[in-house]
Formats: C-alpha cells, sequence, structure tokens
C-alpha cells in the first residue's frame, strides 16, 4: 500500500445518507478476485442508466468536480461487509472518506485497503457541502499524523479518531501482513525470550 501522511485535494461531493455497499458496488461486479478494475464500476447504478449513458447530475460524472477525497452523507458504508466496496473506490482514485459515520465494517475493510475514513461533525460535514456546492475547486486537507480534518481557506477544522495500530500502517504503508514481516525479529526475539523463560521455570 501507499504510504499516507497528508492528503490535499479537491473533493467530490456525494450528499447522500445511508449509502450501502451494493450501492457502491453492486453485488454482480463480485465475481473478479483481483482488486484492479473495480474503479470502473463504482456507484454503477448511480452513474450510468440502462443504456450505460453517464447521468448527467451524477457528481461522479461532473467535471467540475474531482480528487482524492470523497465527502459523503451520513452512515457511509452500511448493508454487507463486502470488501470489494473499499477496493472499487481505492481504484477509482480515493484516498480518503469524510462523513459523519461510518459502518464499522466498512472502516474496517477500508483501512485495511489503504484507505482513510475521517468521521466529522454533521454540522462541519454540513459546511463541507455548502462551501463545496459555492467553489467545486474548494481544497480539504487530512492530516494523519496530526489527526485533523481542515477546510484552509474558511480555518475551519475538526480532529478525527483512528485506532493506533491502523494509523501506524497507513503511515507506513503496511498492511497487516507487511506489518507482521516488518515485526519478524521483534517477534523471533520474544519468542525466544518466553522459550528460555519457561525452560528456566521447568528447570
Amino acid at each position: 500500500m501507499e504510504k499516507l501522511i497528508k492528503i490535499t485535494s479537491t473533493c467530490v461531493p456525494l450528499n447522500i445518507e445511508n449509502v450501502d455497499t451494493d450501492q457502491i458496488i453492486p453485488a454482480r461486479f463480485l465475481k473478479a478476485t483481483d482488486k484492479k478494475g473495480f474503479g470502473e464500476n463504482l456507484f454503477r447504478d448511480w452513474r450510468y442508466d440502462k443504456n450505460m449513458q453517464p447521468i448527467p447530475d451524477f457528481p461522479l460524472n461532473q467535471k467540475q468536480y474531482a480528487g482524492s477525497i470523497l465527502v459523503a452523507g451520513k452512515n457511509f458504508g452500511s448493508g454487507s461487509s463486502r470488501e470489494h466496496a473499499a477496493w472499487a473506490l481505492g481504484d477509482y482514485g480515493f484516498k480518503v472518506v469524510i462523513s459523519s459515520y461510518f459502518a464499522d465494517i466498512f472502516k474496517n475493510n477500508a483501512l485495511n485497503n489503504g484507505i482513510l475514513p475521517v468521521q466529522i461533525s454533521e454540522k462541519l460535514l454540513e459546511v463541507i457541502f455548502e462551501k463545496i456546492s459555492q467553489n467545486p475547486k474548494l481544497e480539504l486537507e487530512v492530516d494523519l499524523p496530526l489527526q485533523k480534518m481542515s477546510i484552509p481557506f474558511f480555518g475551519l477544522y475538526e480532529f478525527f479518531e483512528i485506532d493506533s495500530y491502523k494509523k501506524q500502517c497507513l503511515l507506513e504503508g503496511l498492511d497487516d501482513i507487511d506489518y507482521l514481516l516488518n515485526s519478524k525479529n521483534e517477534i523471533e526475539a520474544f519468542e525466544i525470550k518466553h522459550v528460555d523463560y519457561t525452560a528456566n521455570q521447568i528447570a
């Protein structure tokens, strides 16, 4: 995974509440096991009509909106636990998703795939949607070391919470397996110490 330290970017607003994983990536596209290519079908049934023509008023189809940050309505990622939802967001190019509430399973899947879910207050989320509607080129800044999400132009910010282990993994660009491999020496040292201690106890 790529390291994620600080992201400053314009964003794509998705002002819809209760977006579930089947809307993020419909079930009919879950056959593949490779993470690549899922971005093409992100929000597929909202992005395209039955004739596969782009739906003009959907944010991902509007040229004024772009960037590596998705700003979503409350309760994003509800529904089934499919990890493919995080794959689709990441493959499309999103590195951060901002909302006032995330489903727990989606949040964990996102973190495991290098995507940072930033939970902020409903009040600030409303402000962000309002400011983006006024200026689609508005930039947001997400500082992971400080756990801070801000709108630099307006001097507004909030701090967000994240599990310390997942934070370290994102900062270092590691998934769970990479983390264990990087800790191999410490694990081996612990095992040797534990075996020696047990042997002494038996003796």
